[in-house]
Formats: structure tokens, C-alpha cells, sequence
């Protein structure tokens, strides 16, 4: 509390070191003129001319009503400005306005904490440090930054704990809370953005997330986070306060100063209130009228009685009093001050934020390796569909065991393919939930720079191929031998290899509906409409011939992968084959010619080359995957307007 006290006697502005000598190892983040509007609907701001700064070493807290800006302000500092509204005005580090701000310099913790549920605390922070420190590091020295992370954070205690997800229970919320800040200072950023960090926290696990932003500010670096109401315990661990309402700047000073600057322009903050209530109260729009808020002022502040403001004003008039005051104050004008005296003094470079990020190849292993430890410790994605896919194979094996060679068992073998194919369409919904999972994660990381697309949609397949591989072969193998389909055992490597590449492309098609939509209840909604069009467009509900040329014959049986997975499989469960005709004494009817003549499948090309139009399917899936990951953005306003109609 002594260094915390030292810390908030001394202003904002007071540095004479570094005015003697015109060089300063601090650095500061400026904003000047700074301005949001909406471009779409009616022309609103969302900020007005903003200007101010932040130091290294101090915390700016950014306070103000829910709708004031707050969000819209760190989101401007960090460029992460929404397609759909305009800015205006100038972001620098030191007043130095262009490319003064390398981001790879600047982590943003959001207000939501997305992890995979299934990892430990320490196996989350080693793989993050994994994934963003120099390759040139060794595994002892990322193994020390883990360390020295889980101690600053006070995570010890919960380290070998899971996070938890819906069927693991897991740390707490104020421990998430501080992994989410831990993992974002790995790379000792410069400039450390928090949105609203002690939301949804009570008051002890509140402090203890305030007090590691202090120890982090002390180390050098810029910390600015937003806050809703905080405490009077964590309102004093603030070094300077930034009040908005309705995007313009209500105060910036000392967080001490403000309660002076509340008093002084009329609206003095009761004895043994917490001075962020009272700040609040009186310029949150609300509440109509402060009135009973300024009586018990009045009663407990004696210099409001010759203020001569009425004890009945508006919330709104209470709040632009607030604003013109701070305009013509002495804290403005020694804001703009501080920014001309930035704007002039040579500052030295912050080498704060040494390494780079890890190798493109690395990071495809690490991120791999967790997604694949992800996958495996997820019961939902794992073990109970590899479950569901055996024991609906075992049930098709039980249906049409020993199909045997008669005439009847032609027409049962293609409603055999059709129905293993139906099922194995219809099991791939289940993985949109941990799709959309994984996706949330990737945006938080990808956003902060942890990696790329590219390397995300190769890690993501590659670690999903041994669970395709074991549904492929399990099943493959259960139906294949129980149903007696084919004598011949290259027959049998066919079915399996045939069905890891209907499930592989399924599974891509799904994830990238599911990066396509907002949320996932719209993933299984639009993935099962696309899957019904995928199997309409195939053998399994009506013979190809006699599907409707317009349309579902041309181009959508060429565009369903269904229709190739199934004429695949029944080119290889008839080839070669004989069966009996429909009267005695006939001869045998060949597999080949019953292909062509009962279920319409042209023989023309192997069935290989339907397997070669699967994985070239594939490749199309995963590149939309990444079209979809690279270029959401740009068109994500309009994708999250389409959710309304799903809303309940």
C-alpha cells in the first residue's frame, strides 16, 4: 500500500528528469481527437473527440454507464474497429503518428474467458508460450516464463487443474479471469488493454485480479482497463480515471483528483461512499434524477451550499454540467499540455517485448498437439461419438447380417450402403458444439497473434484424423465382415478408406458452416439443411436416374459428396459378385451389369476416381474453411444480423 500511495501523490504530468534532459525512457499511449460513429443506420457517435494518454507504469481505469463508450474506446486503441463504424482522429505510442504502434506490442483481454475446457492452467499457459515465444528458446527457458507467469498471476494453487467445460467442473471465475491476463502477458507486451476484468466477480477475487494489473503496471508497462463499478478497495489501486458517458469525456486525472473535481463543480461524493457509486450515479443516464444522490451530498459536503446548483436537476443536465466543467478546467488543459510536451521530447524505444512469434511449423506441432489432447480428454467429441458410430454400425450389422448372394439381396445391399451412409451423415451434427468451440478460441488467439489461419485449419485436421480414422476403421469393420459384403479383402480396405473420406469431408463441410454463422444453434440448423440437400442429391432416398434433371441432377449430384461416397461404395459391394436371378435355372446375374441396369451407376469410371472427387472435395472445404476464417470480418455485421431470426 506504501509504493501504491507513492504512486498516486505524484501527477500525471509531473516528470522534471525528463524535461532536463529531453529524453525519456517512459512511453506513453496517445489519443487525440478521437472519434467513433456508426456508418450503418442512423449516424450516431459513439465517441466524441477524445483526448488523452496513458502511461507506462500507471493504470487507467476507464469508467462510465453501461453503453458509454467504454468497449468502443479499447477497441479504437487496439484496431479492432468493427466494419460497420467510421474513426476519426489519432492513436500513437509517444506522438509519433505513424507507425507508432506495432500491435504485436499490444494484448486485449475481452470481457469473455475462452479457453479449452479440458486443459490444465499450466498446460494452457505452456502451450500459448509455445505457440508465441522465439523458436530460438529453449523448452527450460519457456518452461521458466510459465513459471514466473503462474507465480505473478497467483495461479499455483489451481495449476494442475482442469478449466473445466460443460462436464468438467473447474477453477473458479476469478482464476479465469487471471489466466486470461496471464496468457496475454507472455510476450511482455508494452500495452496491456483489459475490457472490464472484474465483471461477474465478487469482491475478493475482484481485488486480487485488480492487484495483479498493479504488479504487471509496476514492471513498466501501459495498463488500461475498463471497469463497470468497482469497489473502493480496487477504485485505489487506480492511478488515473477516465470517466465517459455517452462517448465523451466526462473526467481524466488522478483517479484521487476526480472526487475533488466532482466537489468542486457542485456534485460532492457523500463521506463513506464508494466515490465509483457516486461517480455513476450522477452521470448515468439511467436514472432520471440524482436528487436523493445530491441531498445526502449536500447534508454531509458543506461546500455545496453556496454552489447554488439545484437539488432537482436531470441526469442529463447533471451530466453536461460535468462535461462543459471539464472542458474549461485545469485537468483539460493540462491534458493537452502533456500532449504537446510528448509530441516534443525525444523518447527512447521500449524493448520491452523481445521475442517474436514461434516458427510457422512449430506452431502447426504445438497447436496440433493441444488440439489433438483437446479432442481426446472430450468425451463429446471423442469417445461418445466413436461410441454412437459402433453401435449404430453394430445395429446395421444386426439388420442385414449374412446379406448373402440371392436376387433379393441385390435390392438389400443398396438400401444396405444407403442406410450405413444415412447414419454416418446424419452422426457429423454432433461435433458443431465443439466446433464452434475451438472456432471462439481461434478468434481470441488469432486477434491477439498467436497464429494464423493457415496454421490453425492444418492443425485442426491434422489432430482430428486419428478419432476419423478410428470411427472409419471400427465401424468399416463391424458393418464390412458382420453384413458379409464383399469375400474379397482389398474390398474391405476400399469400404474403410471410402468411409474416412465421406466422414473427413463431412466434418469439413460442418466446420465450415459452423465459421460461416454466428453462434451454433445456427450451425446445426444450417448444417443439417445442408446436409438434406447433400443426401437428396444421392442414391440413398431415389436412383440418381430418376432424380430431377433440373437441379438435383445438374449440378447438385455433382456438388454432393454423398453421391459419390454412395456410388462408390456400390461399385465396390457389387463388383465382382454374382447373384442369383429372379427365376430358377437362369444364369447368374453380375454385379457389374446389375449396377447399370437396377440401380443406374455407370461403370465408366473406377471407383477410385470417386474417392479422388471426395478428397478433391475436401481441399475445397478446408480452403473455404480458411476463405471464411480470413475475410469473416468484413462481412460479419451482416452474418450477426441474420441471428435475430433464430433469437427465442
Amino acid at each position: 500500500m506504501r509504493m501504491m500511495e507513492a504512486r498516486t501523490d505524484m501527477m500525471m504530468d509531473d516528470d522534471l528528469a525528463e524535461k532536463e534532459s529531453g529524453q525519456s525512457s517512459a512511453s506513453y499511449l496517445l489519443w487525440d481527437d478521437l472519434s467513433v460513429s456508426a456508418s450503418a443506420g442512423p449516424k450516431r457517435k459513439l465517441l466524441n473527440r477524445l483526448c488523452g494518454y496513458a502511461q507506462t507504469g500507471r493504470i487507467l481505469a476507464v469508467m462510465g454507464p453501461s453503453g458509454s463508450g467504454k468497449s468502443t474506446f479499447l477497441d479504437s486503441l487496439a484496431g479492432r474497429m468493427s466494419a460497420d463504424v467510421k474513426k476519426r482522429g489519432n492513436i500513437s505510442l509517444d506522438g509519433k503518428k505513424k507507425g507508432s504502434i506495432n500491435y504485436k506490442d499490444l494484448s486485449y483481454v475481452t470481457q469473455e474467458n475462452l479457453f479449452l475446457g479440458t486443459l490444465t492452467v499450466k498446460e494452457t499457459i505452456a502451450y500459448t508460450a509455445h505457440l508465441r515465444l522465439s523458436s530460438e528458446m529453449t523448452k527450460a527457458e519457456i518452461d521458466e516464463v510459465v513459471e514466473m507467469i503462474i507465480k505473478e498471476m497467483g495461479l499455483g494453487d489451481c495449476a494442475e487443474n482442469k478449466i473445466g467445460n460443460w462436464h468438467l467442473r473447474g477453477i473458479s471465475s476469478g482464476e479465469k479471469k487471471r489466466l486470461s491476463i496471464g496468457l496475454e502477458i507472455v510476450t511482455h507486451p508494452l500495452i496491456l488493454l483489459l475490457d472490464e476484468p472484474t465483471t461477474g466477480l465478487d469482491s475478493a477475487s475482484a481485488f486480487f485480479v485488480a492487484r495483479a494489473l498493479r504488479n504487471i503496471a509496476d514492471e513498466g508497462r501501459i495498463v488500461i482497463c475498463s471497469i463497470h463499478q468497482p469497489s473502493s478497495e480496487v477504485f485505489d489501486l487506480f492511478d488515473d480515471l477516465l470517466l465517459l458517458s455517452s462517448g465523451e469525456t466526462v473526467f481524466l486525472g488522478e483517479a484521487k483528483m476526480a472526487i475533488e473535481f466532482f466537489a468542486d463543480v457542485g456534485f460532492a461524493c457523500p463521506m463513506r461512499r464508494n466515490p465509483a457509486d457516486h461517480f455513476l450515479r450522477c452521470i448515468s443516464m439511467d436514472f432520471g434524477s440524482a436528487t436523493a444522490t445530491l441531498l445526502l451530498s449536500h447534508s454531509n459536503y458543506q461546500t455545496v451550499a453556496s454552489s447554488g446548483f439545484s437539488m432537482n436537476m436531470k441526469t442529463a443536465d447533471i451530466k453536461a454540467t460535468l462535461i462543459q466543467s471539464y472542458k474549461s478546467s485545469e485537468y483539460s488543459c493540462r491534458v493537452r499540455k502533456k500532449i504537446q510536451e510528448i509530441a516534443a521530447t525525444d523518447y527512447q524505444v521500449c524493448q520491452l517485448n523481445k521475442h517474436t512469434n514461434s516458427s510457422k511449423w512449430k506452431q502447426l506441432r504445438v497447436l496440433s498437439h493441444r488440439s489433438f489432447i483437446n479432442m481426446y480428454r472430450d468425451i463429446g467429441y471423442s469417445w461418445l461419438r466413436i461410441m454412437f458410430y459402433v453401435l449404430a454400425s453394430i445395429s446395421t450389422g444386426v439388420l442385414y447380417f449374412d446379406i448373402g448372394y440371392d436376387n433379393g439381396a441385390i435390392i438389400n445391399r443398396g438400401k444396405c450402403v444407403s442406410f450405413i451412409y444415412g447414419f454416418m451423415i446424419c452422426l457429423s451434427c454432433g461435433g458443431v458444439p465443439f466446433f464452434d468451440e475451438e472456432l471462439k478460441v481461434f478468434y481470441a488467439e488469432r486477434l491477439n497473434g498467436h497464429y494464423g489461419e493457415t496454421v490453425f485449419v492444418l492443425a485442426n485436421f491434422l489432430s482430428s484424423l486419428p478419432f476419423l480414422v478410428a470411427i472409419s476403421v471400427l465401424s468399416g469393420t463391424t458393418i464390412f465382415y458382420m453384413v458379409k459384403l464383399h469375400p474379397g479383402f482389398s474390398h474391405y480396405g476400399y469400404f474403410c478408406i471410402n468411409l474416412f473420406c465421406c466422414i473427413t469431408v463431412i466434418e469439413s463441410c460442418m466446420m465450415a458452416v459452423t465459421s460461416f454463422v454466428p453462434n451454433a444453434l445456427m450451425a446445426i440448423g444450417t448444417g443439417a439443411g445442408v446436409i438434406v440437400l447433400m443426401m437428396m442429391a444421392s442414391q440413398i432416398f431415389r436412383l440418381l436416374p430418376d432424380l430431377p434433371k433440373f437441379f438435383w441432377q445438374y449440378p447438385m449430384s455433382y456438388i454432393s459428396f454423398a453421391k459419390w461416397a454412395v456410388e462408390g461404395q456400390y461399385k465396390n459391394v457389387m463388383t465382382g459378385l454374382e447373384f442369383d436371378s429372379a427365376s430358377p435355372g437362369e444364369p447368374k446375374l453380375k454385379g457389374e451389369i446389375i449396377l447399370k441396369t437396377t440401380f443406374g451407376i455407370p461403370t465408366d469410371h473406377s471407383k477410385w476416381w470417386d474417392v479422388t472427387v471426395l478428397l478433391f472435395q475436401l481441399f475445397v472445404y478446408k480452403l473455404l474453411l480458411f476463405l471464411m476464417l480470413r475475410y469473416k470480418k468484413r462481412v460479419a455485421p451482416r452474418l450477426n444480423g441474420l441471428s435475430k431470426f433464430y433469437a427465442p
